[in-house]
């Protein structure tokens, strides 16, 4: 799951350690056509249903959030 994410987020925004970073959303790293673009992708990518609900910046701040925000909506389904 870890390396699907980070292709697509490769894909989205190249020019991004996606990695090392922690505050991708605190620091504006990414804004909020990235954003909806990530959505999309793990939406279609791994078969789940982000609600704005979700859409927090602690959802999205760092690659291993946005782990535990897919599992979590996989487990739900």
């Amino acid at each position: 799951m870890r390396e699907q994410l980070l292709a697509l987020l490769d894909e989205i925004r190249p020019d991004v350690e996606f990695e090392k970073e922690t505050k991708l959303i605190d620091d504006g790293i990414l804004d909020s056509f990235d954003i909806i673009s990530i959505v999309q992708e793990m939406n279609d990518t791994f078969g789940v249903r982000i609600k704005a609900n979700e859409l927090q910046p602690d959802n999205f701040n760092t690659v291993d959030a946005m782990i535990e925000l897919i599992e979590k909506l996989k487990r739900r389904a």
